[in-house]
């Protein structure tokens, strides 16, 4: 695709700042990636050198920025303005609906007509498929599954039987929505497993990276709120119920039954612990352990997790032990030569 830099500034709801509407854009990248005839952006002046030096053809900027060598498409929000540009510019394109011959495709399914199914894809029966969804080769799509318009389920993703999938929803390689999550209880036999008879909801606008497990729950509902954005190789386990807009990132554990309100954070590597509660809003730091309940808008970190701020203080003490230990040991050298003089007094 190729646009002139005056409509790509219309487009982005921008500014042109410079008699160069006319320049031909072929694409947009980071200002340590773009090429000719490509746009990049800047988020704040410091960062303008490193754009003019570079071959972009023009700089998305701030309206801080009022100079540059090179022309200028101003916007409130620049990141954002390259997301859309990104957008404008992207390469991969729907494949035309229709199902593949080499699916597999139950007679009691239903597939809209403007669905694609690919290669060796599995539907299963009673499943619906609906309005402008692409289901990628070798996806398994179980009994009873619901999946709203214009949903992506990417190959190799296996969907278990009776769960549920919005509209506008994202799922990469590999993720499994439904197994049966860890539930058994000690016998003097051996382990007996608690069967998981509930479902898992995905609701609208969510996006679910590679080698994601969503565990269905025991009975009930496990879900994930409208417009939640998941990592790849995150763990949400049974009956977990994850508010709307909350963003987890990658290799996060969450236990079974815990409570993630709207808006929360969790960076990766971070865990939280079985039947645990984190308030609205609640960001919670890399490699953080949650072991009790988080308040709403609450900052934690460490592990146990607790408030960052405490966290960080507790982090500086430490950095200063090796030298509060040497000054314990001048003193207790101290004490002991002034004990041995008084004693010899």
């Amino acid at each position: 695709m190729e646009i002139s830099l005056g409509q790509l500034a219309l487009q982005l709801g921008g500014r042109l700042d410079g008699d160069d509407e006319a320049l031909v854009v072929t694409g947009v990248a980071g200002y340590d990636q773009v090429v000719d005839g490509q746009v990049t952006y800047v988020r704040e002046e410091r960062h303008l050198p490193a754009a003019e030096a570079s071959p972009a053809l023009a700089i998305i900027a701030p309206s801080s920025v009022t100079r540059a060598g090179k022309p200028l498409i101003i916007v409130d929000d620049p990141r954002a303005a390259f997301a859309r540009a990104l957008q404008l510019f992207d390469w991969r394109r729907r494949p035309i609906p229709g199902v593949d011959r080499t699916a597999s495709v139950a007679q009691s399914a239903a597939i809209h007509g403007r669905a694609y199914v690919g290669p060796q894809a599995i539907i299963g029966e009673r499943a619906v498929i609906g309005d402008g969804c692409i289901i990628y080769p070798h996806a398994v799509i179980g009994d009873d599954v619901e999946i709203g318009a214009d949903t992506i389920v990417y190959a190799n993703v296996s969907i278990y039987p009776r769960c549920t999938i919005g509209s506008r929803v994202i799922l990469h390689a590999g993720t499994v929505v439904g197994a049966d999550g860890l539930g058994f209880e000690p016998t003097p036999e051996g382990w007996q497993k608690i069967p998981h008879l509930g479902t898992v909801v995905i609701e609208d606008d969510v996006e679910i990276g590679a080698n994601v497990t969503v565990d269905r729950a025991t009975t009930g509902a496990t879900v994930v709120g409208a417009g939640t954005k998941i990592d790849n190789l995150v763990h949400i386990a049974h009956n977990v119920r994850v508010g709307r807009r909350c963003m987890i990132v990658a290799q996060v554990g969450i236990a079974g039954s815990s409570v993630l309100e709207d808006g929360v954070i969790i960076a990766g590597q971070a865990g939280v612990g079985d039947h645990r509660h984190v308030g609205a809003g609640a960001q919670i730091a890399v490699r953080a352990g949650v072991t009790r309940d988080v308040p709403a808008g609450a900052k934690i970190s460490g592990y146990p997790a607790q408030s960052h701020s405490d966290q960080l203080r507790m982090e500086a003490a430490l950095r200063r032990l090796p030298e509060l230990l040497e000054t314990v040991k001048r003193l207790e050298r101290l004490l002991a030569e002034e004990g041995k003089g008084m004693s010899e007094a």
